[in-house]
C-alpha cells in the first residue's frame, strides 16, 4: 500500500500536458515529484516492457537519422508560400517573404528536436521570426507600392501566419502520436544511478511521448535506479551497452562519475553517433536561456556533439584539397626563394621530414623548411624545440618567425595527411609522453592535425604550457564548425603578417 502511494506521489497525472492536447500527460514544469534519497527505495520497479519494434521511420520528427526539421520545413514552407498563389499580383514578394521566414526559423532553432512537444511554447519564437521577416520585406515592397497594396500584401502575410499555427498543430499531434503508438521510438541508455536517474526511468516508461525508450541504466549496483530499473553495467560499459543494446540517445542523470572520467568514456568512437543529453547541475533554480527542454519537471540540456564525420567534413576537407592547391601554385615563387635561402645558409636538404602522429594515432611524414642546422635522427625526435636554441640560424629565425617553415606541409594537406585547420601535430616520443601527463592530451587526435590551429592564433606556441595547448585544441574539436575555421584562418594571416611566431 505504501509502495502504490509513493508511486501515485512521484508521478501523478496533470490535467493535460501542453504537448498532448487534453489528454493526460506528466507532470508540467513546476510540478516537482517528491522522490528523495530516504524515500527512493520504495519506488516500484518499471515493470517488465514489451521492446518497441524498430521501423525504418523511426526518426519521424524526434533524435534520430530523420531530423525534426525533414518534417516541419516542408509543412511549414508550404504553408508560407500559399498565400503567393492566391495574390498573384503580389507573388514575387509574398514568396521572398515566406524565403526569409524559413531562413530566420532555421537560424533561430526552430526546427531543433524536442523531446516536450508544445506549439504553445514554440508560437513566440515563430511569431517573432515571421514577424521580423514580414517587416523587412514591407518596408522594401513599400518602396514600389503605395499603401493599399502594402496594406494588402500584409493582410495576407497574416493569413500565413495562421497557416503556419495550423500546420505546426498538425505536425505536433502527428509526432506525439507516433511515439504514443511507439512508432518514434529511440532507445536510451542512461548515465547515474542515483534519484535523478531513476525519476526519469519512471517518466519515460510512464510517458511515451517524449519519444524515448530507457533500456537501463549504467552504474553503481545499488541506488534508487538499481531499484527503478535494470543496471547494464558500469561507465566502463557503456560503449558495449550502447552496442548491444542499439541505443542512439545517452542521458547524463546523476554527476556521481568524476568528469574526466565521463569524458573519457563519451568521447569512445564508439558513441559518435549517440545523442547526448544531461541533467543540468542546479537545475531546481529557473534558468535565463529558453533553450532547455524537459522531461517531466526535470530539465534538459541537449549536448552538441563534434561531428566529426559527414557531410561537413566532406566540405572541409574539399577546401583543404582546393585551399592548398591553389595556395601552392601561387607562393610557388616565394617557395623557391625560401628553398635557395635555406640551401645558401645552411647546405644541401633544404626540406626537414620528420614522423609525426596524425588522426587517429597514425603516423606521417611531416614536411617543414630547415630552420637549424641537422641533428642525428634520435636528438631531432627527442628534444624539445626552444625559440632560444643555438642551431637555429639568421634565414630560420625569419622563417620561423613568419611561420613561413610551415609552408611545404600544403603538401601534407592536398595528399590528406593533415588539414588547414586542426591541432598541430607532435612527435610519436612527446604524444606519449603528454599522454601521461596530461590525459585529455590523446584526445586531439580524433581529428586530422593542422597547419594551423586555435591554440595557436590564441599565442600557444614555442614553451607555452602543454595542458593548455590540449585543451584548446579539445576546445576546437568539441566546437568545431566551418565559421570556426573561417576564424582560425583570418587570424592565422594576422599573425604571419604581424610576424607574431616563435
Amino acid at each position: 500500500m505504501m509502495g502504490a502511494k509513493m508511486s501515485q506521489s512521484i508521478l501523478p497525472l496533470a490535467d493535460g500536458d501542453p504537448g498532448s492536447e487534453g489528454t493526460a500527460g506528466p507532470p508540467s514544469a513546476g510540478a516537482r515529484s517528491d522522490l528523495t534519497p530516504s524515500t527512493a527505495h520504495q519506488i516500484r520497479r518499471v515493470p517488465d516492457r514489451i521492446e518497441p519494434v524498430v521501423r525504418p521511420w523511426a526518426g519521424l520528427g524526434s533524435i534520430g537519422s530523420m531530423k525534426a526539421w525533414m518534417v516541419l520545413l516542408p509543412v511549414d514552407a508550404v504553408a508560407l508560400a500559399a498565400p503567393a498563389l492566391w495574390v498573384p499580383a503580389h507573388f514575387k514578394g509574398l514568396l521572398a517573404w515566406a524565403a526569409l521566414s524559413l531562413v530566420l526559423l532555421f537560424m533561430g532553432g526552430c526546427y531543433r528536436p524536442r523531446l516536450h512537444v508544445s506549439v504553445l511554447d514554440e508560437l513566440p519564437a515563430l511569431l517573432g521570426r515571421v514577424l521580423t521577416a514580414a517587416a523587412v520585406i514591407a518596408t522594401i515592397f513599400a518602396l514600389w507600392h503605395d499603401q493599399d497594396e502594402v496594406m494588402v500584401f500584409l493582410g495576407t502575410g497574416i493569413v500565413g501566419i495562421g497557416l503556419l499555427v495550423v500546420g505546426r498543430m498538425i505536425t505536433s499531434s502527428v509526432i506525439l502520436t507516433a511515439r504514443r503508438r511507439r512508432i518514434v521510438c529511440h532507445r536510451t541508455v542512461v548515465v547515474g544511478g542515483g534519484v535523478e536517474a531513476a525519476e526519469l526511468m519512471l517518466l519515460l516508461d510512464r510517458y511515451p511521448q517524449y519519444g524515448l525508450f530507457p533500456v537501463g541504466y549504467v552504474g553503481p549496483t545499488a541506488g534508487p535506479a538499481a531499484v527503478a530499473a535494470s543496471r547494464l553495467g558500469g561507465l566502463d560499459d557503456l560503449d558495449r551497452v550502447v552496442r548491444s543494446t542499439s541505443s542512439d540517445v545517452i542521458l547524463v542523470a546523476d554527476g556521481e562519475h568524476p568528469e574526466s572520467a565521463l569524458l573519457d568514456a563519451l568521447r569512445s568512437p564508439a558513441l559518435a553517433h549517440c545523442d547526448l543529453m544531461q541533467v543540468p547541475r542546479m537545475h531546481q533554480f529557473c534558468r535565463q536561456s529558453g533553450a532547455d527542454d524537459h522531461i517531466g519537471s526535470i530539465p534538459i540540456v541537449r549536448i552538441h556533439r563534434p561531428r566529426l564525420r559527414g557531410p561537413a567534413r566532406v566540405v572541409k576537407r574539399g577546401a583543404d584539397i582546393l585551399v592548398s592547391g591553389v595556395v601552392l601554385l601561387v607562393l610557388a615563387p616565394l617557395l623557391t626563394l625560401c628553398a635557395i635561402a635555406v640551401r645558401l645558409e645552411g647546405g644541401p636538404g633544404v626540406l626537414f621530414r620528420q614522423e609525426r602522429v596524425g588522426r587517429d594515432g597514425k603516423l606521417f611524414t611531416c614536411l617543414k623548411f630547415r630552420s637549424m642546422r641537422p641533428a642525428t635522427a634520435e636528438e631531432s625526435a627527442t628534444n624539445w624545440s626552444i625559440a632560444a636554441d643555438s642551431r637555429v640560424g639568421r634565414v630560420g629565425k625569419v622563417l620561423r618567425r613568419t611561420g613561413l617553415d610551415e609552408l611545404p606541409q600544403l603538401w601534407n594537406i592536398l595528399v590528406g595527411d593533415m588539414t588547414l585547420i586542426g591541432p598541430r601535430p607532435e612527435r610519436p616520443h612527446f604524444v606519449m609522453k603528454f599522454s601521461e601527463e596530461f590525459p585529455t592530451y590523446r584526445h586531439r587526435h580524433r581529428v586530422r592535425a593542422g597547419l594551423t590551429g586555435l591554440a595557436q592564433v590564441s599565442g600557444l606556441r614555442g614553451d607555452t604550457p602543454i595542458a593548455d595547448r590540449a585543451r584548446f585544441d579539445n576546445y576546437y574539436i568539441e566546437n568545431w564548425s566551418l565559421w570556426l575555421d573561417f576564424k582560425i584562418l583570418l587570424r592565422t594571416f594576422s599573425e604571419v603578417f604581424l610576424a607574431r611566431g616563435r
